[in-house]
């Protein structure tokens, strides 16, 4: 999965895989990391991603039905 020119490096935090897992993710052809603490970031609040996480400002937080 390095076929991106992205390093494998959490988007938010770029700690690398020699300090937390990381979760590789495929979007707009290339392949993004994050690691466990921020996914839940990109699923319930992307807009904290803005400036970080090109089209992050037309991600929708997860419709929660609690």
């Amino acid at each position: 999965m390095s076929d991106s020119p992205n390093p494998k490096t959490c988007l938010a935090c770029k700690r690398g895989a020699d300090v937390t897992p990381l979760i590789p993710l495929e979007y707009r052809d290339s392949t993004i990391w994050i690691c466990p603490q921020h996914l839940p970031v990109l699923i319930h609040d992307p807009a904290q991603l803005i400036g970080i996480l090109p089209g992050a400002e037309g991600l929708s937080p997860a419709d929660h039905k609690d």
